[in-house]
């Protein structure tokens, strides 16, 4: 049966008979219009709760997740201030209502309606998906990811207390601002929520500032899995580090007054809360989800009887601020509204072609302020004995370092996170100093966990920072990659390029590296983030390209808002010889402080054109070895590195190896899932000359003696390069 028609038949029939459920009477700050306020907010998210359902019914909606059961959320936005960056549910609709009431100009109802009809003129996604949101109640819209919001909202709430130390150009939250992040209980069991959790208390405990309000909406269920009764209760009231506080979510007086209380103590104290609400979830999960399928009927019914709203008109009448019959008018007006509005709503145009789905994917570019330009004093200061240096031939690791140096010197907003980047400059030294030479606040280490780190970057990037997360092995990104997908790539694409998440993620990683590694530090596979729509993937082969690359890196973050991954070759970072042991053909000396390499562009060495060796990474040195041998057998190569590996720069590709005769595509990672088949196909789409790729095998890396076999080297190249040479 239609469990909303029978909640809202029961709503009629009991209001009109005064047959209320039992509670506690009304007590506490809330004054009888600001109660009246929050029943009216109530009354509209059940009505488009129940509108929602009607336009799926006739065609002209979509998949959506009710808030019916949750409309005491309406008394959490009426206590916080819309100032307060709020990370919502799936289920807090009343949140926004009520949030709405404060800021004037806002329309809910007609916002609301346009995203369940999925209209582009939707105004915080656009008609990309239906979510909650909106820029000018500081609400970044979140998707149904379970639990993925958690970490970014700890990152900030320390991001709030970090603008208070220097605040940066874009920032956006008050410097007394508190960061709200409302769950279910039954993503509170989540890994990623665990994960947040403890990050939040491992903050706290040392007395860093940490405004964040946590707040779990407990309905006891998670789709069809019970969540134990007093679990919640009895796993977070004491958390070192996380205050407790806990109301009746059916209460608008109870709810209103602990939520006061809440966000009282995180906005003097700086510390974290958890606001443990009570509610009930009423229709089932969402969209075609039936309760009854999988609870018993009288269950059912018993929390259709705690109908929140039939809570509200009791508490107004007990309180004298608003009778029965009237709030039964108020009810059956907002639903009359509703319908009349969302007939409106359905008529409204809709995305319709590829290029409109696809508009905000890339964030609109910022105007930023020029560059610090420090002085040559201040500079010398800084870098020290290394600035004696700079023009002598160094590793990669040293000159990343001394390129961060430079960033973090020209902008102030630059922030550098992970652990072990600070003290120790990470496991293979390449943030050496950088602590010493701006401080704990701005060379962050972190505790160990991924998602934290990821979400930390996040949520600065939210507040106007330009975060330079680091990962410490590409194989550890796995634990945290829905960070990137399912968050940072996502928001400018749900909130119609109205919020970003810019920053760049150092990640150490690919083959080569002997001795230490194993598949878990060696790892040579990209897939996981060549495939992220929005996402900047660039791979540098040498130093100088890596400084210069990096400098293009952060400014594409700072002024276009990206979302860039750096990836470093473990195996060049110390790299020093070429050919022969001190011949220090693979060093290289820093370049002018103003270079950069732009995205895009490739680098291509050599003018032969028999054969073009198209590669990355640890395969440009490994051709740059095998081009020698290649000479001897009448093979004269150019080799062409790609430099950015997503997107790929196609029509810089092309052009670069233009007048060759034949392109062999050099790729360490794996041949199922790696870079080569990308490549493939667009050179056999442009290029019209025989085409190989040599690749490396489908494969975990071993470690010891065999820890290259699987992969590409300077012998396996001549060979495929031969090979091609001689294929009809």
């Amino acid at each position: 049966m239609d469990r909303a028609a029978i909640v809202h038949d029961n709503f009629l029939r009991r209001v009109a008979a005064r047959d209320f459920p039992g509670g506690i009477s009304p007590a506490g700050p809330l004054t009888s219009p600001e109660a009246v306020a929050l029943y009216r907010a109530q009354c509209l998210s059940r009505a488009l709760d129940r509108q929602s359902r009607a336009m799926q019914k006739a065609g002209q909606g979509f998949y959506t997740i009710g808030s019916s059961g949750h409309e005491g959320m309406a008394a959490v936005g009426a206590a916080l201030r819309p100032t307060d960056p709020a990370f919502l549910h799936y289920r807090d609709a009343a949140f926004q209502i009520a949030r709405s009431d404060q800021v004037p100009g806002q329309t809910p109802t007609w916002d609301i309606l346009l995203s369940f009809a999925s209209s582009s003129e939707d105004p915080i996604s656009g008609g990309r998906h239906k979510v909650l949101g909106s820029k000018a109640l500081s609400i970044p819209p979140q998707t149904s990811t379970v639990a993925s919001h958690l970490p970014k909202a700890v990152g900030a709430a320390y991001a709030v207390g970090a603008a208070r130390r220097y605040r940066p150009e874009h920032a956006e939250m008050p410097e007394d601002a508190i960061v709200f992040c409302s769950f279910g209980d039954a993503s509170a069991n989540h890994s990623t929520a665990q994960g947040a959790f403890n990050t939040a208390q491992w903050t706290s405990f040392q007395s860093v500032p940490l405004p964040l309000l946590l707040c779990c909406e407990d309905n006891g269920i998670g789709i069809s899995t019970k969540t134990p009764k007093g679990w919640i209760a009895a796993t977070f009231s004491n958390r070192p580090g996380l205050k407790y506080f806990s109301c009746d979510g059916l209460d608008i007086f109870d709810t209103f007054w602990t939520s006061q209380q809440a966000a009282a103590y995180v906005r003097s104290r700086r510390k974290p809360a958890f606001l443990h609400i009570r509610t009930v979830r009423l229709y089932g999960h969402g969209g075609a989800d039936i309760p009854t399928t999988y609870m018993p009927k009288a269950a059912v019914e018993a929390e259709e009887a705690n109908d929140p709203l039939l809570h509200s008109v009791r508490l107004l009448h007990q309180s004298g601020a608003m009778p029965p019959d009237e709030a039964l008018t108020v009810y059956k007006n907002t639903c009359a509204r509703v319908a009349r509005v969302a007939d409106q709503a359905s008529t409204r145009p809709r995305l319709q072609n590829a290029k409109d789905v696809m508009a905000n994917l890339i964030p609109p570019e910022r105007p930023c302020a020029p560059t610090n330009s420090p002085t040559l004093e201040r500079r010398a200061e800084v870098f020290g004995s290394d600035l004696k240096a700079h023009s002598d031939p160094q590793i990669m690791s040293r000159l990343i370092n001394w390129a961060l140096t430079d960033l973090m010197l020209d902008h102030d907003e630059i922030v550098i996170m992970g652990e072990d980047v600070g003290r120790k400059g990470g496991v293979y030294g390449v943030t050496q100093k950088l602590q010493t030479r701006f401080g704990s606040n701005r060379m962050i280490d972190t505790l160990l966990d991924e998602q934290s780190i990821l979400g930390l970057a996040i949520g600065m990037g939210l507040n106007g920072f330009t975060p330079i997360p680091e990962i410490q092995f590409l194989a550890y990104l796995h634990n945290a990659e829905d960070q990137l997908r399912g968050e940072a790539a996502t928001l400018p694409f749900f909130s119609n390029g109205q919020y970003a998440n810019p920053m760049v993620v150092r990640i150490a990683g690919l083959g080569y590296q002997k001795g230490f590694g194993g598949h878990f530090h060696n790892d040579n596979s990209v897939a996981v983030l060549s495939d992220i729509p929005g996402l900047i993937l660039a791979c540098p082969s040498n130093g100088a390209d890596a400084a210069s690359m990096l400098r293009e890196c952060v400014r594409l973050a700072r002024e276009e808002q990206r979302l860039v991954v750096f990836l470093e070759p473990i195996a060049l970072y110390p790299m020093r010889d070429l050919h022969r042991t001190g011949d220090a053909g693979w060093m290289r000396t820093y370049p002018n402080r103003s270079e950069k390499i732009g995205f895009g562009e490739v680098g291509v060495d050599g003018t032969g054109d028999d054969l073009a060796i198209v590669t990355f990474g640890n395969g440009v040195y490994l051709s740059h070895q095998a081009r020698a041998a290649l000479a001897a057998e009448g093979i004269n190569a150019r080799i062409v590195d790609t430099r950015w590996l997503s997107p790929l720069p196609k029509e810089a590709l092309t052009q670069a190896v233009d007048g060759v005769k034949r392109i062999l595509i050099v790729d360490e990672t794996r041949h199922h899932g790696g870079m080569a088949a990308a490549l493939m196909a667009h050179f056999h789409e442009t290029a019209d000359v025989p085409l190989a790729r040599l690749t490396a095998e489908d494969s975990f890396i071993a470690t010891g003696p065999a820890y290259a076999v699987t992969m590409p080297s300077k012998d396996s190249i001549v060979a495929a390069a031969k090979e091609l040479r001689n294929a009809k």
